[in-house]
């Protein structure tokens, strides 16, 4: 059953909340020892939510739509008396002293907080995989990864362990997942929701920020997720959130909308499934009233290059540091051995990228290493005009919203992460720019479309690989518009999920795991 209809039972008395943690718990003790979703179920935790919850229900005293409605936690979330590790062996020991301010909100709301679940190690590679807790597998293809970092949560939401989770999204660690698992995730604009008590590798580093949001099997689970919390609670958890209340999606008109639609952003282009998926959905919301018409959005090259420079601005120094002692994921492990070159011997290896074709490379190599204070305050102008330019781009292009691919590719085969930073391009550009996003999924890729034109480009290649045995496998579609029109990207999400969960090759969810 979908959060919202768990919602529903509970609240008629059809079941109760230790029923419906028993189906759940069940569900993980037949699935997990192969997914590997989990880093720890909270069994004993999680029967006394449960009990508390009926015992409000019987004396008339509910929640809300939360109440009693099982809900996982990334293990990024402090849970108090726990240790919040990011699966980096040194980490082991720093145990919460007080649940994270989304752990205090959700339990406010009546939930029941079911267990935690896996993510990259640093949180900074398109899987869930890590020396302490090992790899997640994609319930669609055991040979794939969900994603990441918020890659637990996706697989076990997809395979039916839980029916809605809590993500962070720094540069599409919920969106890429859930269009990798073929379920709904939303990115919320930047202070939508608190981040107090959630925990990264480089805590001072604002100037591109995370986001926590919600994954579930579908949109009006979203909603539900996001309207079971009280605005005004959650800024008094986290000061940064403003206490206003999310409008109500149902209530916003898709008729006349103009959505501009892409699948090419200039660093990668999308897989063929991709762009039919992209297609489907404008057709879509053109069967919804909106008009869809084709959006070039401007220099994602040039933001990807600020948006590294950023992120990678203090040399490594940081990740360095905590990956000092412990074994270390070969996937961050490479990438942190770019950021820390010389910057002498960068200059020479992007050249030599460059003359043998390799641009993504040489990108990479120019975007990273450490920044003067100077330096940082220009990275920082540079995603402050580039946000200005694409706002721009869309008034000129006639558009209110945009829809795209999440990630260019369906679901990256374990280790594919690997030198494969940038086709994280399509949703780094909303959290570079705050824009509230979400995923749907739409389809799945058909066997003649595990194909991509041969390519010098290095890049490239590795997405032809990836392509290469992609079949069957679900894809999604990215929608994102202005910040604070989180309620408009959910009308929208809605009114595709509608017109294509009929489709034949619809990635219906729970998937029981392959392979």
């Amino acid at each position: 059953m979908s959060a919202t209809a768990l919602s529903s039972a509970l609240a008629r008395r059809d079941v109760s909340a230790r029923e419906v943690l028993a189906a759940h718990i069940a569900r993980i003790d037949a699935v997990d020892p192969r997914v590997r979703a989990f880093t720890e179920v909270l069994r004993e935790h999680a029967a006394a939510d449960a009990d508390a919850s009926d015992a409000r229900r019987s004396r008339g005293e509910a929640r809300g739509a939360l109440d009693g409605v099982p809900v996982t936690i990334k293990e990024c979330y402090d849970v108090a008396g726990r240790p919040t590790t990011l699966g980096i062996p040194a980490w082991r020991g720093r145990v919460a002293e007080r649940d994270a301010a989304m752990v205090v909100a959700l339990r406010d709301a009546g939930a029941v907080v079911l267990g935690r679940t896996n993510l990259s190690q640093t949180m900074l590679y398109v899987e869930s995989k890590n020396p302490i807790f090992g790899q997640t597998a994609n319930p669609w293809s055991m040979g794939h990864s969900p994603g990441g970092s918020s890659g637990g949560e996706a697989a076990a939401i997809a395979a039916g362990m839980s029916p809605l989770g809590l993500g962070t999204d720094i540069g599409g660690s919920i969106r890429t997942p859930a269009s990798f698992c073929g379920i709904a995730g939303f990115k919320p604009s930047l202070d939508r929701l608190p981040m107090q008590g959630y925990r990264s590798v480089n805590p001072g580093q604002e100037t591109v920020r995370a986001m926590a949001g919600p994954l579930a099997r579908t949109v009006d689970d979203l909603v539900l997720f996001l309207r079971a919390l009280d605005p005004r609670r959650l800024s008094a958890l986290d000061p940064r959130v403003p206490p206003v209340a999310l409008e109500e999606p149902e209530r916003v008109s898709t008729r006349g909308l103009r959505v501009g639609t892409y699948t090419d952003d200039g660093v990668l282009p999308a897989s063929v499934a991709l762009g039919r998926a992209v297609a489907r959905a404008g057709a879509a919301l053109e069967a919804r009233g909106c008009e869809v018409r084709p959006f070039h959005p401007p220099d994602v090259r040039d933001l990807l290059a600020a948006y590294i420079g950023a992120l990678s601005a203090d040399g490594a120094v940081r990740i360095r540091a905590v990956l000092a002692s412990g074994d270390v994921d070969p996937s961050i492990d490479a990438l942190r051995r770019v950021v820390a070159f010389p910057p002498a011997v960068r200059k020479v290896a992007s050249r030599l990228a460059r003359v043998f074709g390799q641009s993504g490379l040489a990108l990479l190599l120019d975007a990273t290493g450490e920044k003067t204070v100077d330096g940082l305050w220009q990275i920082t102008l540079a995603l402050r005009e580039h946000r200005a330019k694409l706002l721009d781009a869309m008034v000129e292009q006639g558009v209110d919203a945009l829809v795209g691919p999440a990630y260019a590719t369906p679901a990256l085969p374990h280790g594919g992460s690997r030198g494969f930073t940038l086709a994280s391009s399509y949703s780094m550009l909303f959290n570079a720019h705050q824009f509230p996003a979400g995923v749907i999924p739409v389809t799945r890729v058909r066997p003649e479309e595990a194909r991509r034109p041969r390519a010098r480009d290095g890049l490239a290649r590795r997405a032809a690989a990836v392509d290469a045995k992609s079949a069957g496998l679900p894809v999604g579609v990215q929608v994102a518009a202005r910040p604070w029109q989180d309620s408009l990207v959910l009308a929208l999400m809605k009114a595709v999920e509608s017109e294509v969960a009929g489709d034949d090759g619809f990635p219906a969810t729970p998937v029981e795991p392959r392979g």
